[in-house]
């Protein structure tokens, strides 16, 4: 998800680690804060495969700073990663909305179409949070208001996505 945020940011335009590092947090929010200690290294490892670029430039004020910019290489992997993404980054919340951030960049629409459908896939699946043996249990089906809260939150959550998806998927075809 953070290697993914960063070439998407990259993507858009050239920034400071600072920068970067605001505009991720802004887009994961309290959930996932990024911390320097995960930041750095992995622009680091991004850099080393190449798919990154460096450049010193003067500080305004203080010391000089460095800007970095995403490599011809950066740019097809970026565009690799959203047009095959992880499982993982379908069935997760935050890892989906990183992803969703940046399909735009996909200039293809049966390549975006298909990165929708696979999120639709998995939606439409049967699921919950709790569970009666292998059956999944619904907001309605529990006594418990704090659990049937939870449900019921992510019931409605669900639709609105599922109808976002559906008119997209419309609108991309």
């Amino acid at each position: 998800m953070l290697e993914l945020a960063i070439l998407g940011f990259l993507y858009e335009a050239p920034l400071h680690g600072y920068e970067l590092r605001k505009r991720i947090t802004a887009l994961t929010g309290h959930v996932r804060p990024v911390a320097e200690s995960t930041l750095y290294p992995a622009i680091k490892r991004l850099e080393k495969a190449g798919l990154l670029a460096r450049e010193t430039q003067p500080g305004s004020v203080a010391a000089p700073r460095h800007v970095l910019s995403l490599s011809a290489d950066g740019r097809s992997e970026l565009r690799r990663r959203l047009t095959e993404p992880r499982q993982g980054d379908i069935t997760d919340e935050n890892r989906w909305f990183t992803v969703l951030a940046f399909l735009r960049h996909v200039d293809d629409k049966a390549a975006q179409a298909a990165v929708l459908e696979r999120r639709l896939a998995f939606l439409e699946e049967p699921a919950s949070f709790f569970y009666d043996g292998e059956h999944p249990l619904r907001a309605e089906d529990l006594d418990d208001p704090f659990r049937r809260g939870v449900l019921t939150i992510a019931s409605a959550t669900s639709h609105a996505e599922l109808a976002w998806l559906r008119a997209t998927l419309t609108s991309l075809r």
